[in-house]
């Protein structure tokens, strides 16, 4: 895996999670909960966004074997849905992949860290699809380990993002956080255009 693809990689990754947008769902998801709490619910998240995402490294496309899912059909599927979640980005919508119908109103003593929290409103299908696509680009154990040291990198920024959430929402500011969510946008829909465009060219050969 060159550099090149790893910086590209990286950079599909943290746009697909956005750590700051998840950081303003987790604000409105811990409502109601104490200090303690918060914090057992952002570090318990990120744990299980690291596994979620090593897995998928790890065993993912032995996932699709089993289910006798192709790789253009996964990168043609995975455009269109990043795609949506670009497109929300840039609209200020509520995520239509990675979103929870009711995370806000989350009861304060039901627990959300993995189900809806890390899954899937931080790692959700969007992410899952990225990983497994690169993962089939990039063979080998070096480069999956060098997916999973990013994996992990990013799943440290997600608990960083969380433990600080208070203290980013009022830097930033409302117009700082759409700004920042609409410039990953931007970014994750490029990147979106991408791999629509080879799983095209995978199940439709002509269009090459």
């Amino acid at each position: 895996m060159t550099s090149a693809a790893l910086i590209t990689f990286t950079t599909a990754l943290f746009a697909v999670i956005n750590p700051f947008g998840s950081t303003a769902i987790f604000i409105g998801m811990v409502t109601g909960h104490s200090a303690a709490e918060r914090r057992s619910i952002a570090i318990r998240a990120s744990i299980a966004v690291a596994v979620i995402l090593l897995t998928s490294i790890w065993a993912g496309e032995y996932v699709l074997r089993l289910f006798d899912v192709g790789i253009p059909g996964l990168e043609t599927a995975g455009g269109i849905m990043i795609t949506l979640i670009a497109l929300s980005m840039l609209q200020n919508n509520a995520n239509p992949v990675n979103d929870s119908t009711d995370g806000s109103s989350a009861a304060p003593k039901q627990d959300i860290a993995i189900v809806p929290l890390a899954m899937p409103v931080i790692a959700g299908p969007g992410s899952i699809v990225t990983v497994i696509v690169n993962t089939h680009l990039y063979h080998g154990v070096e480069s999956n380990l060098k997916m999973s040291l990013v994996s992990i990198a990013i799943a440290g920024i997600v608990c960083v993002c969380l433990l600080s959430s208070k203290a980013i929402a009022k830097a930033l500011g409302t117009n700082g956080m759409n700004i920042l969510t609409k410039f990953m946008g931007m970014v994750l829909l490029a990147i979106a255009m991408g791999m629509l465009t080879e799983g095209l060219k995978g199940l439709l050969p002509g269009l090459a």
